[in-house]
């Protein structure tokens, strides 16, 4: 991927990794984003352990790191509306991802007009840069996928 078409603080190997989106936003904002449905991707940064605590899935603490998230927007207002969600902080915790993007020192969202989510994720594990994080997160209802959060690894960097 072309380093200039996402915001210059993301780590360049992780960059190196990524599908082209359609177009990208950074917190705050999703006014550039498409109106249409598609996939995403949310590149989430945690610069601090971060437990969660689901009812649905067992209890875990994230390590610091970059996380991506697959996502898909089909309802209204499109991709835009589903990653400006994801921006706000003032949010009912209503998915997996909500529990999380409140604890995110960076949080960028990609938007892809022709994937679907399950495909995105299967495309960042076959880079072997990515890892699944926490089994059944944001896929409870996916019979492809461990889990819809993936765990970036620099190259060389300790598991």
């Amino acid at each position: 991927m072309q380093q200039a078409l996402l915001p210059r603080d993301l780590p360049p190997d992780l960059l190196a990794r990524l599908p082209t989106p359609a177009a990208f936003a950074v917190r705050g904002s999703a006014s550039a984003l498409p109106q249409v449905p598609g996939a995403y991707l949310l590149l989430l940064r945690l610069d601090q352990a971060h437990p969660l605590d689901i009812a649905t899935l067992p209890p875990a603490i994230l390590p610091p790191g970059w996380y991506a998230y697959a996502g898909s927007a089909r309802g209204p207002g499109g991709l835009r509306a589903r990653l400006g969600r994801h921006f706000r902080e003032d949010k009912p915790a209503h998915w997996h991802i909500d529990r999380l993007t409140p604890a995110a020192a960076a949080l960028v969202g990609l938007a892809y007009l022709a994937e679907e989510e399950c495909a995105l994720v299967l495309r960042l594990i076959a880079t072997g840069a990515f890892r699944a994080r926490l089994r059944g997160f944001g896929a409870s209802d996916c019979r492809t996928c461990e889990s819809h959060l993936l765990n970036w690894t620099a190259v060389g960097a300790p598991d």
